[in-house]
């Protein structure tokens, strides 16, 4: 009898184009330990969006319109945003400690010569994608500089910094992907390591927390005309990336493009 794991793995090679491709036990450990990292980065975001809503209700219930109650408003944002920003290199740790004791693990490592690049493992589209997404948040961040209120302008300090920790950590996190070794022990799980480089590489720059930080932090408190225009860059960002990944080769393709599987 096969296990929920197995399953999950079957269904992810089926998925990407692999269905007569064996269910090892590495490809099991590592599917499960990617599942794991990403419930954990979606629970750490729901609990920085559940805090930061409760400080804005906070702030509203104690009517702290004046000066009394926002510094204190503001220091539970910026903390909640320091800990996302902590937790996701945490995460993003942790799936390379998991990947690193699968690899040892191995009776036998197998090898390729050629080693994917930025190219392979993001792509140049989703590449300018994440770089327009990272300036677009921090336009709107100087935007809110430009406003007289000082709690708007405090909260897009704590927004530009944080901005620039996201850019910086996706940043780190693709080169250690580019630097990291295979993780295979033959021809297939060389190109299941590859298809999983690249996965790790758009979950590493994926635009939802850009988009959130925002949203998080100055919605609400920002002019009418601010919020507007970070609403409006959601809308076009999510119709940009549907578009992306319509019009962009899949993961299987990449990979075997890159390895010259024939």
């Amino acid at each position: 009898m096969t296990t929920a794991e197995e399953r999950a793995a079957r269904a992810w090679l089926v998925g990407n184009g692999l269905p007569d491709a064996p269910v090892s036990e590495l490809l099991v450990a590592r599917l499960a330990a990617r599942r794991r990292a990403r419930l954990a980065d979606h629970v750490v975001l729901a609990a920085v969006f559940i805090v930061a809503a409760l400080a804005h209700v906070a702030d509203f219930s104690a009517d702290a319109g004046s000066s009394s109650g926002r510094p204190v408003l503001l220091v539970v944002l910026a903390a909640a945003t320091a800990g996302l920003l902590v937790a996701r290199l945490l995460i993003a740790r942790w799936l390379a400690a998991a990947d690193r004791r699968a690899g040892a693990a191995l009776p036998r490592r197998a090898a390729h010569s050629v080693k994917p690049g930025w190219r392979v493992v993001l792509g140049l589209p989703h590449a300018v994608f994440d770089l327009a997404t990272l300036g677009v948040a921090v336009v709107l961040a100087l935007g809110a500089l430009t406003v007289e209120e000082p709690t708007v302008r405090q909260g897009a300090v704590i927004l530009l910094v944080a901005v620039l920790g996201v850019g910086a950590g996706s940043a780190v996190q693709l080169r250690q992907l580019l630097t990291r070794p295979v993780v295979a022990e033959d021809e297939m799980s060389l190109t299941t390591d590859v298809i999983m480089r690249i996965e790790d590489a758009r979950d590493a720059t994926a635009p939802a927390v850009l988009w959130s930080l925002p949203v998080v932090l100055l919605f609400g408190l920002a002019p009418a005309w601010w919020s507007a225009a970070a609403v409006a860059a959601v809308v076009l960002g999510v119709a940009a990336l549907v578009l992306i990944h319509v019009r962009t080769p899949g993961s299987l393709a990449t990979a075997r493009q890159a390895m010259i599987v024939r």
